[in-house]
């Protein structure tokens, strides 16, 4: 199996910014390819930003950021990453969206042996594979919020994944980002999420038929189950847009009402309240 050297991340936004910076602190050459000038600038603060914060509580040095800042570089033109050996589709949570990228960039990749993964969290990634042309190299590989800090890569073949392309990312994971990952089957919401977003939009109708207040319920779950984090704030810090949308891949998959996304969402959702992302929430965000 080849070394993958090169990376390529499609989406430059929260999720996306967070997986550049983990390949670019691993040594990796990343480039991030985002849909306008205004949000390439803004992805290139993301990542700056997060090292600023990661230099002043000491976890890396002023230079081994620099560094890391020199590793990634921020484009609009999807034809930079035709010599990647991995690109990753960050962008939003959209199928039919996503569906568009992996058409367009399964036939620009110059290796044949080249990955193209997605960080979906619920979009069967069968129908991302069969798009793409390439189906044999497509597969999930699905990091969690701040990509960062948080630990876990979920990895998730298809029908039609080989088990080489499984086995290679797997060991790209472990041994050169140095997370841990885990495997799940191409089911909408695969492990973490089919037992978490129950629970966020569970906690969402208690807030909406007015049980307890979002502060008292998060800090039900906190002191009472020792959670570090409650399910209205976690809601803010994913984006209620994302919530709602793995709700209804879920819901449409499985049709099981406790998927269903409640009504108080959608309206959060339409007024543009997404949460930390947004500036308002459940709570309100600098």
């Amino acid at each position: 199996m080849s070394t993958i050297q090169k990376v390529g991340i499609i989406g430059g936004g929260q999720m996306g910014s967070g997986i550049a910076e983990v390949n670019a602190r691993a040594g990796l050459d990343v480039v991030v390819v985002e849909v306008s000038d205004a949000a390439a600038d803004a992805a290139q603060h993301r990542v700056q930003a997060s090292l600023d914060k990661a230099t002043s509580r000491g976890k890396i040095t002023a230079a081994e950021a620099a560094a890391v800042v020199k590793r990634v570089r921020v484009t609009t033109d999807l034809g930079d990453l035709k010599d990647r050996d991995l690109v990753i589709e960050a962008a939003t949570e959209i199928e039919h969206i996503k569906l568009e990228v992996f058409a367009k960039v399964g036939g620009l990749l110059e290796r044949d042996d080249a990955v193209l993964a997605s960080n979906t969290s619920s979009i069967p990634i069968v129908k991302l594979g069969a798009v793409s042309g390439r189906s044999g190299h497509v597969l999930g590989v699905h990091f969690f919020n701040p990509a960062p800090v948080m630990n876990l890569v979920e990895l998730i073949p298809s029908l039609t994944t080989k088990q080489e392309t499984l086995d290679r990312v797997r060991s790209f994971v472990s041994d050169t980002l140095h997370k841990q990952p885990i495997e799940a089957t191409d089911r909408a919401g695969f492990v973490v999420n089919s037992l978490l977003v129950p629970y966020l939009l569970s906690a969402i109708r208690m807030y909406e038929a007015g049980y307890a207040s979002a502060g008292d319920i998060d800090n039900g779950m906190k002191l009472g189950c020792g959670h570090p984090m409650g399910p209205l704030a976690l809601s803010d810090l994913i984006g209620l847009d994302t919530v709602r949308a793995i709700g209804i891949s879920m819901y449409d998959e499985f049709k099981e009402p406790l998927f269903s996304p409640p009504p108080l969402l959608d309206r959060m959702v339409d007024a543009g309240l997404l949460g930390k992302k947004s500036g308002q929430g459940f709570y309100p965000y600098e």
